[in-house]
């Protein structure tokens, strides 16, 4: 049951950490706000079986979309918890340290750059974007202020 707890409280904590950021960078900086219309309809194309699209907005739309994006996105930071977890064993919940929570934020962009972003047309890391090395760079720093997060969830655990 810790484990399960554990990887939500530091899975949804890291996460939130993660659109924290997102929304800094957009009231800073006039980048586009947190949103997962798009990649929730990426998400239930991909339960329907499609995962491959040439554009992801010019996709069906699918009913709840935005909902489907934002609780995927939820889901999907809870697996990455579980995952370090898993790696690093249960007890690094209990005295966590930063390097393997830094490992796994940065690592997960690899799912972004070869899995979501191919998958909803945007190329392999971003290609297709109008300036990919800085979504690449965007994206990279987000995952590690995951990773941070991961860190400071883990942190924020009530002790026995």
């Amino acid at each position: 049951m810790d484990f399960i707890f554990h990887s939500l409280v530091i899975g949804i904590g890291a996460t939130a950490l993660f659109d924290l950021w997102g929304l800094a960078l957009h009231l800073a900086f006039g980048l586009p706000a947190p949103a997962w219309k798009l990649g929730g309809r990426w998400f239930a194309h991909v339960a329907r079986g499609q995962v491959w699209h040439a554009d992801i907005a010019q996709s069906a739309a699918v009913a709840g979309e935005t909902a489907i994006g934002w609780v995927g996105h939820y889901l999907v930071g809870v697996v990455y918890a579980a995952a370090l977890l898993i790696i690093w064993g249960p007890g690094w919940a209990e005295t966590p340290t930063l390097t393997p929570a830094l490992i796994v934020g940065i690592v997960t962009i690899s799912a972004g750059w070869f899995l979501m972003s191919p998958g909803m047309g945007g190329g392999i890391a971003a290609a297709r974007a109008d300036n990919p090395w800085q979504a690449r760079g965007l994206g990279l720093l987000a995952h590690a202020v995951f990773g941070f997060g991961l860190y400071l969830s883990a942190l924020a655990l009530p002790t026995a």
